[in-house]
């Protein structure tokens, strides 16, 4: 596969990442929820100090495009200033914290959740990868989306902890969620875990404290969501939806979609729910990311229409847009694409070279792949 660069940190707000349209800015809306001021006001930011365009991330977080270095430090004064961004850098940087989108106010979630963003300055110097998943509602949502140390609940109806990867967890006491998670934090650094960076790649036994035999309860049926072609919207387009249809709130779910609350029932959807570009999975891809030797999106905007399937189009093995196999993958290598099927980016192809003009026959010949 080609030689891609793996990052050692993510973006937030403080250490913005140089892509190819100018310096990416994440921001971290605390509980992956903005107040319809908020809204607009990051809209406001997008446009005066980047060039408009705004992704949705698989975290759950928003990334502003296009910033330039003269504006970045105005516009972290601006997300500062109404509350999308923590004033102190340290805290900022420890909350990476994906939360289940269907909290209420006062439920196991909204309350474990709002305990550990009080805790951020309990927790240890972790890698910026590393993320916490809230997920405690009647039954998990995000089962099958990233973190390393996880709060669902059990199939036994209580609370458990769970390391990524590991196929069960422990129960948690009630009133001691919070502080048994900051605490398998705790282990992981001191167990030598910063230098493999996820949990997924520290081979270190768990301590018995924190094994058991507790399972997740059966994934629960997602909110419904306002999908965002390719997780992206400009600023302009968001801020026209907001004020003509009284969004009260915006949710930012990690599945490229947004949740709008206090519009009134038969509300136009956002985009049409028959857009090529919601049912395809595809990276920024070249000019945009420096690592892609490739254009993805209108590719993928034009293949999605004859894959029955789900369809990855992937700017280089990294698979930054889909963590999850999918029936159709197209990888860019040095100006081409390689073929994968019933994978992932980084999985071996079947075919290798492809110009995008020909790929749809290839994509035709292949049994069962549409």
């Amino acid at each position: 596969m080609s030689g891609f660069v793996v990052k050692g940190w993510c973006p937030d707000a403080y250490r913005p990442m140089a892509a190819g349209d100018g310096l990416l800015v994440r921001v971290r809306p605390r509980l992956a929820r903005l107040t319809r001021e908020q809204a607009l006001g990051l809209c406001a930011a997008a446009l005066a100090h980047g060039n408009g365009e705004i992704d949705a991330t698989s975290r759950a977080n928003l990334q502003i495009r296009g910033v330039t270095e003269a504006g970045w430090p105005t516009m972290v004064e601006r997300l500062v200033a109404i509350g999308l961004t923590d004033a102190d850098p340290a805290r900022e940087a420890h909350a990476n914290l994906l939360v289940a989108p269907n909290w209420c106010i006062g439920d196991d979630t909204h309350r474990l959740a709002t305990e550990l963003r009080a805790r951020l300055n309990d927790l240890p110097v972790l890698p910026s990868k590393f993320g916490f998943v809230i997920d405690a509602g009647t039954a998990p949502v995000l089962l099958g989306d990233p973190g390393d140390l996880r709060i669902e609940r059990s199939a036994a109806g209580a609370l458990m902890l769970r390391a990524e990867g590991r196929a069960t967890g422990v129960p948690l006491a009630p009133g001691a969620e919070i502080a048994t998670l900051i605490a398998l934090a705790h282990w992981f650094v001191a167990s030598g875990g910063r230098e493999a960076g996820r949990i997924t790649r520290h081979p270190v036994p768990l301590p018995d404290w924190a094994s058991g035999n507790a399972r997740p309860a059966a994934a629960d049926l997602r909110a419904p969501a306002s999908p965002l072609p390719f997780g992206r919207i400009h600023a302009n387009t968001l801020a026209r939806y907001l004020t003509a249809h009284a969004v009260r709130t915006v949710r930012v779910t990690p599945w490229r979609a947004l949740i709008f609350e206090g519009i009134a029932p038969g509300t136009p959807p956002l985009f049409p729910a028959d857009e090529a570009a919601i049912r395809a999975d595809a990276c920024v891809g070249a000019p945009a990311c420096p690592q892609a030797s490739v254009a993805t999106r209108a590719l993928a905007q034009r293949l999605a229409p004859h894959v029955a399937g789900t369809l990855h189009v992937s700017g280089c093995a990294k698979g930054c847009a889909r963590a999850l196999s999918a029936d159709v993958v197209l990888v860019g290598r040095d100006g081409r694409f390689d073929l994968v099927r019933h994978g992932r980016a980084s999985d071996p192809p079947i075919r290798t070279g492809l110009h995008p003009d020909t790929i749809p026959d290839h994509i035709l010949a292949e049994p069962g792949a549409v």
